[in-house]
């Protein structure tokens, strides 16, 4: 930091050599500074006819200045304060609060200056280590953006922050970064089980990194209502279009009933799935009394269809798996 006794050292003649106060001025341990400069008020009350008197200038916003004893001593004899430090540790502290440049406001100038030289106004921007410069409190400055160059290839860009605060000359600061294509999809709000139906409150829609999307994805709620993702789907990833199936509505293993219909005859009765499959799907079926296995299209949650050209097989009994490799001659009876 800056220290006072320099900035008096430079204004050599311009001090008032000599001057003195009637009564005594009193250190003020700690100040907060509201301007561009450091007055003798800012560090004695009571300073006398030249409080008023401009000593130099503030500490950026956020930043702190320590004046010790002898410094202190040097600028009251220089300026005819009636001080003299009462202890070693005599010292001024002055503070200049601030406040950081908010990242967004600096995005939104980066992103005026992007589209400008064509880059996509949707886009989100990356910046790599951004340091925020300080403003005072009350200053409302919005910064611009010099010297921008995009390379739409890859999407990385640089550019010049520039910040201009009252009196005080601009402030630069060099900005690298990348813009990052975004697309709207539909992501799951929570882990979807496979073969589960899909309901309009499992989504909703979220902005995902187009460069993130390596299969195609699901781009509409509509798309994914009423199908079911064949492997989990994690929550707020997009799901690829591949992953799409119809709900699981049969079991493997589970009890179903068969519809056999021919011309003037309807026949149910109750086999047991050899597949899981949606509706739609075509599965083997077994014939629980026949063990007959023949191809059945499902209609519904437990209802499966008999194809009308499908042939029916015998079903390994339980016997026969059990002898499976053993020639009917020798098994026991």
């Amino acid at each position: 930091m800056q220290r006072l006794v320099a900035v008096v050292a430079c204004l050599g003649g311009a001090c008032l050599a000599g001057a003195s106060s009637a009564e005594a001025a009193r250190l003020r341990g700690s100040t907060t500074l509201a301007g561009n400069d450091i007055t003798i008020a800012d560090i004695w009350d009571d300073a006398g006819p030249d409080a008023a008197r401009v000593l130099g200038p503030a500490p950026v916003p956020g930043a702190r200045i320590t004046v010790e004893a002898p410094q202190l001593a040097a600028i009251a004899r220089q300026f005819g304060v009636a001080w003299h430090p009462a202890s070693p540790t005599d010292r001024a502290m002055l503070d200049r609060p601030g406040r950081p440049l908010a990242r967004e406001t600096v995005i939104m100038a980066v992103r005026a200056a992007l589209v400008s030289l064509g880059a996509p106004e949707d886009a989100d921007i990356e910046l790599a280590a951004y340091l925020p410069p300080m403003l005072p409190l009350d200053d409302a400055t919005r910064p611009t953006v010099e010297q921008c160059e995009y390379d739409a290839a890859t999407g990385r860009f640089t550019a010049t922050l520039v910040v201009a605060t009252g009196d005080a000359p601009a402030a630069r600061q060099r900005l690298v970064g990348r813009l990052q294509e975004m697309v709207e999809l539909p992501t799951p709000t929570h882990r979807l089980v496979p073969g589960s139906a899909i309901a309009a409150q499992d989504l909703r829609m979220t902005r995902v990194a187009a460069s993130g999307l390596h299969t195609e994805p699901v781009r509409s709620m509509a798309e994914a209502i009423g199908m079911a993702s064949r492997h989990s789907a994690l929550a707020g990833q997009p799901i690829a279009r591949a992953e799409l199936i119809r709900p699981m509505v049969v079991e493997k293993g589970s009890r179903v009933t068969m519809e056999l219909q021919a011309p003037g005859l309807a026949v149910l009765t109750t086999g047991q799935a050899a597949e899981s499959g949606g509706i739609g799907d075509r599965v083997t079926i077994i014939n629980l009394a026949s063990r007959a296995m023949v191809q059945g299209e499902i209609v519904a949650a437990g209802r499966v269809r008999v194809l009308p050209d499908t042939l029916p097989n015998l079903a390994p009994s339980a016997l026969d798996t059990q002898f499976a490799g053993v020639p009917p001659s020798t098994r026991l009876r």
